[in-house]
């Protein structure tokens, strides 16, 4: 299990019993507490970054969730299967970027499954045309695979069966809106019980947001998708949220070099990605950035803390749910640093993470 034991030194005065109850899998080595609010700053085992991890991977397959997929993929890591939904572009589109994807690793043998094509209440958001119309750049790709190679399984019940069948070994990265996540748990509300952890790229900390007024793109996408996961998902769970990937940001100069590498990886990645750093460098764009202009591979962040538990350097450790009624707030994520909402579970909000590690594993991702 991830992080088998808490460090000894921790007081129970810091720590309740409900969350040493909460969280049997951590085991961050913490180097100090500040505060009575559990805001903590740690490092993992160095042990556990080298464990052979088993991933599950929820996408809405634009260019950022085609970063994560291939860090995932050249990392030491086995995916056991890639799950589509709504959210950057259609789910039909979703599942064929995915393949594209896979294609361009030579992995294609990784199942795919198409999941919800909807938000669980209301109309799906306008999406922009910051990945490009299809999510991909609007790159051209005759070779592109069949939508024949996806599993007949719907997306939702292969995750309640993956997991069931790896019961405490499934890391779960959700980069995309929360549909399919929320829809399991539902069905079979054990689920979270199961899972080694949970790393969600979404939500935000200081109401700074990137598709509403106040609200990040893959929780306004669906809230009361992200309001059931943020409050049913029991479960040792990562955010990397909006402004914490602003203000980790890698320079467009690591950019040009990470795209420079003389592999068929990162020849495919600079033509699907083309369009999307055009478009960082637009008026509207740096106006969303919370830290200045910059390259910002958003789903890496969570994929790079599931893949490596020592990526992450300081997390806070907060109750959080959604705002799902606000005129502006709806889709919000809230982050109680009080106790008002009276909640056990806590998640982790990660605030700094190992840059250099950072940029090996992209690296590696293309080569």
């Amino acid at each position: 299990m991830l992080f088998r034991r808490y460090l000894s030194s921790v007081t129970s005065r810091v720590f309740s019993s409900s969350v040493w109850r909460l969280y049997p899998a951590c085991r961050p080595w913490f180097r100090s507490v500040r505060g009575t609010h559990c805001s903590l700053r740690f490092s993992h085992s160095a042990s556990g970054s080298r464990m052979f991890k088993k991933l599950l991977l929820d996408v809405d397959c634009g260019v950022d969730d085609a970063q994560a997929i291939m860090l995932a993929l050249a990392a030491n890591t086995t995916v056991l299967g890639i799950t589509c939904v709504h959210g950057n572009t259609t789910v039909e589109k979703v599942c064929k970027n995915v393949l594209r994807v896979l294609q361009a690793c030579g992995r294609l043998e990784i199942p795919v499954f198409k999941g919800a094509d909807k938000p669980m209440l209301g109309n799906s958001i306008d999406t922009g045309d910051f990945h490009g119309q299809d999510g991909l750049g609007d790159s051209p790709d005759p070779n592109a695979p069949g939508l024949d190679l996806l599993q007949k399984e719907h997306a939702v019940a292969a995750i309640i069966r993956i997991v069931n069948e790896n019961p405490g070994e499934v890391s779960l990265v959700a980069t995309a809106p929360l549909t399919n996540l929320a829809l399991a748990v539902r069905m079979d509300p054990s689920l979270p019980s199961k899972l080694r952890g949970l790393y969600i790229m979404g939500g935000n900390t200081e109401s700074r947001g990137n598709t509403t007024v106040c609200g990040e793109f893959n929780f306004a996408a669906d809230p009361e998708a992200a309001y059931i996961v943020l409050n049913d998902y029991q479960c040792p769970t990562y955010l990397a949220c909006w402004e914490f990937t602003c203000h980790n940001m890698l320079s467009w100069e690591f950019c040009d070099a990470w795209l420079a590498q003389d592999s068929h990886k990162a020849r495919f990645m600079e033509r699907i990605f083309r369009h999307s750093m055009e478009a960082s460098k637009s008026e509207r764009s740096q106006k969303e950035f919370v830290a200045g202009s910059g390259f910002i591979s958003c789903d890496s962040y969570a994929m790079a803390a599931a893949i490596n538990d020592s990526f992450i350097i300081e997390s806070d450790l907060y109750p959080v749910s959604v705002e799902l009624t606000g005129t502006h707030t709806r889709g919000m994520m809230v982050v109680d640093t009080v106790g008002f909402l009276k909640k056990t579970h806590k998640a982790f909000i990660m605030r700094k993470v190992d840059m250099e590690k950072f940029k090996q594993m992209m690296m590696a991702a293309l080569k």
